[in-house]
């Protein structure tokens, strides 16, 4: 593979190649001024004196001009090239947006501007094809909702013993619905930058708890909520809530009844959920937040985009999920407000 090169390496090895010609340019020219008079010096002192003179007066000032100079020239350089830093720093500073990210030409140098241009042209089309795909999942989404509710209406009135799986099975089918339109808005709220609110997290929790609760017990599970230190945060009340919604229904499913789930508030700026599983270690939770993925303990039934969603979730507040395989707990952490 190529070593690539930087632009201050190939300006400096310029800069030293322009020195080093106008430096043997000089010697040639004084050589060429002095050569009569010292040719026609016929004492071996004299001439020795005369070459002495020579690197006193004319060499060594070249030297010590040269050390600076090229100081002076690395700080040019590196002081023309810092707008292309900065800018690199601003898009990487910008990368949790799905959305939206350009690259600001007005600081950078005039020659740079064509290639900055180009870059915002190519995130333009990749934005608008990312747009007409998360559109057409949403519409898609929606129109399969009202199929599936009849379908579970039609599922409600039959007295057959395979009616259960299918119900179950339509029931799946919503969840993921509600997962792909829930994703959808989630990447459309990115990319319109709306201004964030306050939320308190306990608050949040306790919503999700009230909401959750009567279903848990009617299958023999139980939630508690447990601090009051979460506090508030800037973001969007609805897509914290989903987040936790989505990490107390994985708790539950590998929850096995009677052990609680417990959603705990127990640090500033945090949310966690910790249930009677297994555990996920960070290395696997990493692989379950990719889309499409769902973990070796997740039930059938489980749609495969349910940590997902809480990593892009998290990733639109600044924040990040991990998890502790010991403790068996999944945590939110959100950027300080």
């Amino acid at each position: 593979m190529k070593r690539q090169e930087s632009i201050l390496g190939r300006l400096m090895r310029s800069l030293a190649l322009v020195s080093a010609t106008g430096l043997f340019l000089l010697l040639v020219f004084i050589w060429v001024e002095y050569q009569i008079s010292i040719l026609h010096f016929a004492d071996l002192d004299q001439l020795r004196r005369s070459a002495y003179e020579l690197l006193e007066h004319i060499g060594l000032p070249m030297v010590l001009l040269a050390i600076p100079t090229v100081l002076a020239g690395r700080w040019a350089i590196r002081r023309g090239v810092q707008p292309l830093a900065e800018a690199a720093a601003r898009i990487n500073a910008a990368s949790g947006e799905a959305r939206g990210v350009r690259v600001d030409a007005s600081t950078l140098p005039v020659e740079t501007v064509p290639f900055a241009d180009a870059v915002n042209r190519l995130l333009d089309r990749v934005d608008r094809a990312a747009a007409a795909h998360e559109a057409f999942a949403a519409d898609v989404a929606h129109e399969l909702r009202t199929p599936l509710t009849l379908l579970s209406l039609e599922l409600d009135g039959l007295d057959d013993p395979r009616a259960e799986a299918m119900r179950a099975d339509v029931a799946a089918m919503r969840r993921l619905i509600d997962q792909l339109m829930l994703l959808a808005q989630i990447d459309a709220e990115a990319a319109a930058h709306l201004p964030p609110d306050d939320v308190d997290l306990v608050e949040v929790a306790g919503d999700v708890v009230a909401r959750m609760a009567p279903a848990a017990l009617a299958d023999g599970k139980v939630l508690e909520l447990r601090g009051e230190r979460a506090g508030i945060i800037r973001g969007r009340r609805e897509s914290v809530a989903a987040a936790l919604r989505n990490l107390v229904e994985n708790a539950l499913r590998v929850t096995d009844a009677k052990v609680p789930v417990v959603i705990l508030a127990d640090r500033p700026s945090e949310l966690a959920v910790r249930d009677g599983g297994p555990g996920l270690s960070v290395v696997r939770l990493h692989a379950m937040t990719q889309r499409l993925s769902r973990a070796d303990h997740a039930s059938a039934n489980g749609a495969g985009l349910g940590l997902a969603i809480v990593s892009r979730i998290m990733a639109a507040h600044g924040g990040w999920l991990t998890a502790d395989e010991e403790k068996r707990e999944l945590r939110l952490i959100f950027a300080k407000s």
